[in-house]
């Protein structure tokens, strides 16, 4: 969709947002929010498809929702792959090769909404789970997760701390749910009103309010080893994101690159993936 296009249309349909919001704030934020949780893409497409279906494990049931799980099998130490925000497992595709190298058993889910997993809409609490569920059946060790994959790896660890997992990594992934909300807020032009109700909204769902809502807190809980990767340049998510979770994140340690983008698939990266895989401090 042409840029000018879509941010006719996203102003616009915070106008609409901001006049249900006179009458009943619940509704706009309820509206709001569906709207944030609703992916534009990330299903998969046929270029993707040959990939992952030749590693189509099971669909997992979790709270009615269809969760596709991806296997490469490997004798070695299981690691489980969370991709990010309108992608899907095949993100993967490149990190996947350097772990078969060293016989790792990898697995991988589709998020709720996004590649071959059902539902509308996602949320990071939602995903959380979903990995979570994902960890009690298949006991991985290591658990890897892309920008919003990271996010939602870290609060499953800080909500679910008793797991299999020993080491997490990270990839430009954001800590504060208000950068995100702002950023939202932004791009719509929704009024004070509409934000206010949202936070009332967030407080109902998730037993917090959006400021709570922070890795860099969640952080202080979070027990095992953890690798950070940030490119300070990333044009989607801002480095201090990473700065703050490690700031916080006792036994880890922050690798910062420039000029590697916000995907960050790079052979540099992949090997000190492995890297740190295979260290024993």
């Amino acid at each position: 969709m042409n840029k000018v296009i879509f941010q006719i249309l996203a102003k616009s349909y915070g106008l609409y947002i901001n006049f249900i919001a006179l009458f009943s704030p619940k509704i706009a934020a309820e509206k709001a929010f569906t709207l944030y949780c609703s992916p534009r893409k990330g299903r998969v497409i046929d270029i993707q498809a040959y990939f992952l279906n030749k590693a189509k494990d099971q669909v997992i049931n979790i709270g009615g929702l269809d969760i596709q799980v991806y296997r490469w099998n490997g004798s070695g130490e299981t690691v489980l792959l969370m991709h990010g925000w309108e992608s899907n497992s095949f993100r993967w595709r490149y990190l996947i090769q350097y772990l078969q190298k060293e016989n790792y058993n990898i697995i991988a889910l589709d998020a709720p909404a996004h590649g071959n997993s059902s539902n509308k809409s996602w949320n990071v609490p939602l995903y959380a789970e979903c990995a979570f569920r994902v960890c009690e059946l298949y006991k991985p060790e290591y658990l890897i997760g892309h920008s919003l994959g990271g996010m939602a790896a870290l609060f499953m660890q800080y909500t679910y701390p008793k797991n299999s997992i020993a080491k997490i990594i990270t990839i430009g992934a954001p800590s504060e749910f208000t950068q995100l909300m702002n950023h939202f807020k932004s791009l719509l032009g929704l009024s004070s009103r509409v934000m206010n109700a949202l936070n009332e909204y967030f407080i109902f769902h998730f037993g917090m309010a959006i400021s709570d809502f922070s890795t860099a807190i969640f952080a202080r809980e979070i027990k095992v080893r953890g690798l950070l990767f940030h490119d300070t340049q990333d044009p989607i998510t801002p480095y201090i994101s990473s700065e703050k979770v490690h700031a916080n994140w006792k036994d880890s340690t922050l690798v910062s690159t420039k000029g590697f983008g916000h995907s960050m698939q790079q052979a540099e990266v992949n090997l000190k993936i492995i890297d740190f895989l295979k260290s024993t401090k």
